[in-house]
Parts: C-alpha cells; structure tokens; sequence
C-alpha cells in the first residue's frame, strides 16, 4: 500500500476518533456535578458515546472523495452499517443498565403523563432506533422498496438523533457549564451541516452539470447499458472499477440515488461514460422504459476497487453483474494496448445470459487475454467450465506464483467470501486482492 494512502487512513482515522472522544471527554473537564454509583456513570458515558458516534454517520455518508479515497465507498459504507449497529447497541445499554442497577431515573411517575420531558425524548429516540435496525436489517422480508426504506431511514436517523440531543439537554446533569452544553450544540450544528451537505449543496453542484442518455442497448443477462454524454461541462474523468450515483428520474434533490459500476472505458476523454445495469427488481426494473434523450445525473466517480499496481499480470474474477467493473478493466486496458497477461473467470448461470461474452470473445484479439466461463447451469454438450469458481480453477488457469498476481474480485457476497478463502490458501497476501462489494444496503 502506498504510504500516502497509509499516511490518509492514519489521519482520517485519528479525526473520526476525536470527533467522538473529545465531546465526551470533554463532559469530564471543568465543574463536576455530585459523584454518582459506577452502573450510572457508565451507563451515561454509554448514552453520551453512542449519540457522539450516531451523529457522524451523517459524515461517513457524505461521499467526501478526500475521506473515501484510501479505502473506498463501498468499505466506508459497509462501516457505517456496522458502527450503526454499535451505537444503537451503546444506546440501547444505557436505560438496559439503569434499569438492572435500578435506577430511580426510570420510575414511572403518578401519573403518567407526568413524565418528564426528557424522559419522552429518550423513548421516542429509541423506538426510531429500533425501528430503523428492523428495517434496515430485514428490508426484503419487509417488502420495502429501495426509494421507500432510503426515505424512512434518513426521517428515522435524524429524529433518533435529534430527540437523542433533546434529551440530552433537558436531562442536563453534565451539561450545567454553558461552554459544555455549547460544545454539544456545536457537534449538532455540525452534524446538520452534514446533512444539509448532501442534501442541498452537492445536489445543487450537480443541477449544473448534467448527462444526456445518448444511446440504450440491450445485451445478455437482462442486462442494459445507458450510454451518457455530459450537457454543458467536461464531465468526469474515472478510473477503471469505480462507480457512481445515478439519479435517472427527476432532479438531484432526490432522496434515492442507485450506485453502478462504470462499464466502459476511461481512455475516453470526451466525458462520455457507460453503466451496464442488471434487473434485478425495483429500479432497475423500470429503465427498460428509458429512451435516448433523456437527462440525468451522476456523482462520481468513487471507489477504490481500481487496477494500476505493478503487478505480472491481471486476474479478474466476476460472478453475475459482478461482470461491469470488470468490463471497464478490461476495455481500458485493450485501448491503453496492455501488453501483460489478463485472465478473467467469470461465472454466469447458463451460457445464453452471459453478458458480454461476444464482445470479451473479440476483445481476446486485442490483448493477452484468457477468458474462463464457469456456468452454473451448464446445457447439454457443454465442455467448459461449470460448477463454481474454486482454488482448483486457480490451478488450472493460473501460473503457480499465485502470490505475484494482483486478482479483483466482483459478484454476490458468497461467491467473493469463498474466493477470499481460496487465495488464502494459495497463500495470495491480503494486499494482492481487492473485492468490491457492490450492496450499499
């Protein structure tokens, strides 16, 4: 790893972890209020910790290219999910252990609807918690649209936030100092900022450089490529294996953008850029009615799942739509005329809905490529490959210093999670594979 990247991890990393340390820490400078039991005080600093980490998820999400850079969307996202989880486990201890120690915070007063105010907080902030973890585990079993949990899950986010903060004021026990309440209100300010971010300012960025679909083509797989030129601007350029946010109908302000894989070269400099998306249900079900002229607009480019090491050679492992990166290798390589050897192991259900696999058959003229078909659901008379791909595959396809190899790797979660232990035992160092793991769910 270059040590500029080594260098931006260890940076942004040291920031993430003041932002949530320092507030709390900060609770303890200054004026003390009346020493309380151990089981409180560490039920509180659970509370306090958990809403300082639920607030800068605003950030991890933001999509800042400086902040993603080092490790790519597809990692920070895939974090986000499990610090959330984190937080809410954080605050969902701190009433747990209130209520174990028994806590009299938690009676209940006569009557009930003398509650105090920051007890009304602190219940409606932890059922949108907790309903924000169901959906968002169980989103499928829940029958949720995509458009439809992204919108709930931002109004859920922001009120367990909100309320959280609410609560934590009108409780007030360490916030008597007013430079400590201030410092808290500036962390929400700042959260706010955040969200305004990406809701207001990179969409109103975006307004003013949008893309025209110049062209829709049908391949294989029930897949289809929008081809799209930018309108008024220069455009974007990308690196092969990277991706964007794609908001086809209506403007940028829209709550739900759907992140693809570029497919098509990045030798191109005229702006023009490719995604070959699969229907797989939801969105993706409707752009088969997408015409020629429409506009649209992409955030991009991001990712880190992108070739330009040094290495012997290229190995490309793609499963289903886990084909589209690859593709943008595989193009951008063909017209930069690589010389280097290029293996590509692509496993697809049946020969008839491979993608592609007319256009990597010519693409073999152009570069030292070998392209490896495994099908899962072989027809009658075929010799090829078929089953899935396997260490034994590697064997058979690849020269013995698997450890010299830079592989990349694309597909469903299984399919990558048995192909990483593969390369394990072909003892292939963590640093010579790059998965890109494409569900932001």
């Amino acid at each position: 790893m270059p040590i500029r990247d080594i260098v931006r991890k260890a940076t942004w990393t040291a920031v993430y972890l003041l932002f949530i340390l320092a507030p709390l820490f900060a609770l303890l400078a200054g004026a003390m209020p009346p020493s309380r039991s151990f089981g409180t005080e560490f039920s509180e600093a659970l509370g306090y910790s958990g809403l300082a980490i639920m607030g800068l998820q605003f950030g991890l999400t933001a999509r800042f290219r400086h902040v993603t850079a080092p490790w790519g969307e597809d990692v920070i996202y895939h974090f986000h999910r499990r610090v959330s989880l984190l937080a809410v486990g954080l605050v969902v201890l701190h009433p747990t252990i209130l209520f174990v120690i028994g806590s009299k915070n938690l009676a209940l007063p006569d009557p009930i609807w003398a509650l105090p105010l920051g007890a009304v907080f602190a219940g409606i902030s932890l059922v949108s918690l907790l309903v924000l973890v169901v959906t968002a585990l169980w989103r499928t079993r829940l029958k949720l649209s995509y458009e439809a949990w992204h919108l709930s899950h931002i109004v859920l986010a922001v009120t367990a936030i909100t309320t959280g903060l609410l609560h934590m004021v009108a409780w007030g026990f360490y916030l008597e100092d007013p430079w400590k309440r201030g410092l808290w209100m500036g962390m929400a300010a700042f959260w706010m900022v955040l969200l305004l971010y990406v809701r207001l300012i990179k969409p109103l960025f975006m307004l003013r450089r949008p893309y025209r679909i110049v062209d829709v083509r049908q391949e294989r797989g029930d897949t289809l490529t929008l081809a799209m030129q930018p309108e008024g601007h220069a455009g974007f350029r990308f690196t092969p294996g990277q991706f964007g946010w794609l908001t086809v109908w209506g403007s940028p302000f829209k709550i739900t953008g759907h992140p693809f894989s570029f497919s098509s070269s990045a030798e191109r400099d005229d702006g023009h850029v490719e995604m070959s998306i699969r229907n797989l249900g939801d969105f993706t079900r409707a752009l088969k009615d997408v015409d020629v002229g429409r506009r649209v607009y992409l955030d991009g480019p991001y990712g880190a799942f992108t070739i330009g090491a040094p290495t012997d050679m290229h190995v490309l492992v793609a499963g289903g739509i886990g084909i589209t990166p690859m593709m943008s290798m595989i193009r951008t390589l063909a017209d930069r005329g690589d010389t280097r050897p290029l293996v590509l192991l692509y496993g697809s259900k049946d020969w008839e809905s491979t993608s592609f696999r007319e256009e990597l058959a010519a693409l073999q003229s152009r570069l030292d490529l070998t392209v490896v078909h495994v099908l899962s659901q072989p027809h009658a008379g075929w010799t090829g490959e078929s089953g899935r791909i396997d260490a034994a595959l590697f064997k058979r396809y690849l020269p013995p210093t698997y450890a010299d190899h830079e592989y990349f790797i694309c597909g469903p979660d299984p399919m990558m999670d048995a192909i990483e232990t593969a390369l394990r035992d072909l003892h292939v160092p963590a640093s010579r594979y790059h998965s890109e793991r494409y569900s932001f769910v």
